[in-house]
C-alpha cells in the first residue's frame, strides 16, 4: 500500500509538471506568434513608406518638367508596388487576437492602392491645359492617404500595442507609418503648384506678382479656450454651435484684399464648413476673424481644419492652415 501510494504521488506529480511544461510551452508559441506578427507589420508598413510613398512624391514634385508620359508611367508602377505590399500583408499568419488589427492594417493598404489608381489617372491631366480644373480633384485624392495613415495610428497600432500588453508581451509596437508626407497637399493649389513647379497664385488678371505675398495663421480660439494642434485633444464647452475666432496675420509686405478663411469641422462621419472673407489686411497686422460653425454632434471625436486660402503670389502656404482634435460638448 505504501509503495502504491508513493508510486501514484509520483504519478500526479508527473503529470502536473507536464501540463505546466505543455502550459508553458504553448504560452511561448503564442507570445512568438503576437511578437512574429507585430513585426511583419512593422516591416510592410516601413516597405509601403519607403517603396511607395517616398518614390511617389518624389516623382510628383515638379513632375511639370518632366514628361507626363512618363510621370503617369512611374506612378503606376508604384501602384503595382504598393499592391504587391498589400497583398503581402493578406497572406501574414495572423494570430486569433491580432484579427481586429489585421482588419484595420488591409483596409489602410487597400485604401493606398485606391489612390495610387486615381492619381495614375488624373496626372496627365493635372500637367495638362486643365490642370485648374483636376487640381481639387487631385487633392480629394491625397485625402484618401490621409484617411490611410489615420486608419494606420489610430487603429492599427493602438490594436496591436493592447494585445501585447494584454499577453505580457514588451516587445514595442509597430512603429508609424506616414503616406501623406503633409498637409500641404490637401491644398489644390498648393498641390497643383508643387506638381507643376510654378507658384501658387503666380499670377493675378494675367500680370506676375511680384515681392513678398503671403498670410499666416496665428492662432484659433473658441470663447477663452485657446485650441492646440493636433495631437493634443481640446475640450470645446458651449454646445454644438461654436463660433472659431481665427488669427489671421499679413505675413507679406503687401495689403492684401478678399483673404478668405476657411474651418471644416469633421465629426460623426460628417462635415460641417463655414468661411469668412476679409475685405482687405494690411502687412505685418493681425486680424480676429469669427466664423461660427452650426450643427456639430456632441461627445463625439471631432476633427477641426482652419485654412487661409493663399493670395495671388503667395508661395509657402504651410503657415497657412493647422488640424485640430476636439470633443465638443455642453
Amino acid at each position: 500500500m505504501v509503495r502504491r501510494r508513493i508510486a501514484a504521488g509520483v504519478a500526479v506529480a508527473l503529470l502536473i509538471v507536464i501540463v505546466l511544461v505543455i502550459n508553458s510551452y504553448v504560452k511561448s508559441q503564442k507570445q512568438q506568434s503576437l511578437k512574429d506578427y507585430n513585426r511583419n507589420v512593422s516591416q510592410i508598413a516601413g516597405e509601403s513608406e519607403a517603396q511607395v510613398s517616398r518614390p511617389l512624391f518624389s516623382a510628383l514634385a515638379g513632375a511639370g518638367a518632366k514628361s507626363a508620359l512618363d510621370v503617369e508611367v512611374q506612378i503606376d508602377q508604384l501602384r503595382i508596388q504598393a499592391q504587391t505590399v498589400a497583398t503581402r500583408a493578406k497572406g501574414l499568419s495572423v494570430p486569433g487576437e491580432m484579427a481586429d488589427s489585421q482588419r484595420a492594417l488591409l483596409l489602410a493598404l487597400d485604401l493606398r492602392v485606391e489612390g495610387m489608381t486615381k492619381l495614375a489617372a488624373l496626372v496627365p491631366t493635372a500637367l495638362g491645359t486643365k490642370s485648374t480644373q483636376a487640381s481639387t480633384q487631385l487633392a480629394g485624392d491625397m485625402e484618401i492617404f490621409l484617411a490611410s495613415d489615420v486608419i494606420y495610428s489610430q487603429r492599427v497600432v493602438p490594436l496591436i500595442q493592447q494585445t501585447l500588453a494584454a499577453n505580457g508581451i514588451q516587445t514595442p509596437a509597430p512603429s508609424g507609418s506616414r503616406f501623406l508626407p503633409n498637409v500641404g497637399w490637401l491644398e489644390p493649389t498648393t498641390a497643383l503648384a508643387r506638381i507643376t513647379g510654378q507658384p501658387a497664385g503666380s499670377s493675378q488678371n494675367g500680370q506676375t506678382v511680384t515681392g513678398n505675398h503671403g498670410s499666416a495663421l496665428k492662432g484659433v480660439s473658441v470663447g477663452t479656450n485657446i485650441l492646440a494642434p493636433e495631437p493634443a485633444i481640446n475640450h470645446i464647452t458651449g454646445g454644438g454651435n461654436p463660433t472659431f475666432t481665427v488669427q489671421v496675420e499679413n505675413s507679406g509686405e503687401f495689403p492684401e484684399t478678399n483673404v478668405k478663411t476657411d474651418v471644416t469641422v469633421t465629426a460623426g462621419g460628417k462635415q460641417f464648413k463655414a468661411s469668412h472673407v476679409l475685405e482687405k489686411t494690411e502687412p505685418g497686422k493681425t486680424v480676429n476673424v469669427e466664423i461660427p460653425v452650426t450643427g456639430i454632434p456632441l461627445g463625439v471625436a471631432s476633427k477641426i481644419q482652419v485654412n487661409i486660402e493663399g493670395v495671388p503670389g503667395e508661395n509657402d502656404l504651410e503657415n497657412n492652415k493647422s488640424t485640430y482634435l476636439a470633443i465638443v460638448g455642453q
